[in-house]
């Protein structure tokens, strides 16, 4: 077993015996590594957010947040492949390490002709790219999903860069063949669209940004930008 392999399969230890949790040396002695080897994955488990939880008292181990993992799905060969092509044909959509996460654990459940398959599927669907998200569109999906202020330093259509402007993303918007992240930009004192390629930085803070609505502060979407309905 690689450590790939016992990754996947300490999450799904985990899982089953929720609420409960394993120890350490007994998460060592099933997977015949050492307690040693058993830290290092948890390490990597937790920075993978799979929602790990760590007791590090006497007699304490590791489980899972329920709250936080989805419980084990079953997809057909059909459904895994339209959900792998999916993901792989919208490399510029927010929240892409995550969905990149995802869609390598989608592809290691397939069978090698199932994924020979998606592979077939995907190689013949073309799309036109847009003109990308910009380098800190990790760091602006990280502050729309926690809800924090992030600082960016940001260049006008003129070129003008004011730095260190403080932002509260509350969406994203792809219109015109341009990402965009709409905000509370702090310095305006209202909401206002930023081109996400003129973000020339952008830094996480700690503060947790105030519950604005999004219809209030940009009204409705514009016409070819519309909301995905799930």
């Amino acid at each position: 077993m690689n450590r790939t392999e016992r990754l996947y399969a300490i999450v799904q230890e985990l899982r089953l015996a929720a609420p409960r949790g394993r120890t350490a040396a007994w998460l060592a002695e099933r997977f015949e590594v050492s307690e040693r080897t058993i830290k290092r994955d948890m390490r990597a488990l937790h920075d993978s957010d799979v929602g790990l939880v760590a007791d590090e008292g006497r007699g304490g181990g590791y489980s899972l947040d329920r709250d936080r993992m989805l419980p084990p799905m079953a997809f057909s060969p059909a459904e895994a492949t339209a959900i792998a092509v999916a993901i792989g044909a919208s490399d510029d959509l927010p929240f892409r390490d995550q969905a990149r996460t995802a869609l390598a654990k989608i592809l290691d459940a397939m069978s090698p002709s199932q994924r020979a398959e998606a592979s077939d599927v995907a190689r013949r669907l073309w799309v036109r790219d847009g003109n990308g998200r910009g380098r800190w569109a990790g760091v602006l999906d990280d502050a729309l999903r926690e809800r924090r202020v992030v600082n960016v330093d940001y260049a006008d259509a003129d070129g003008r860069v004011t730095h260190d402007r403080p932002i509260e993303p509350l969406a994203f918007a792809r219109t015109r063949r341009h990402w965009h992240v709409l905000a509370w930009c702090r310095l305006r004192e209202g909401g206002r669209w930023f081109r996400m390629d003129r973000i020339q930085a952008a830094h996480l803070t700690r503060e947790v940004a105030p519950i604005r609505d999004l219809a209030e502060t940009f009204g409705p979407p514009p016409e070819d930008a519309r909301p995905i309905e799930l």
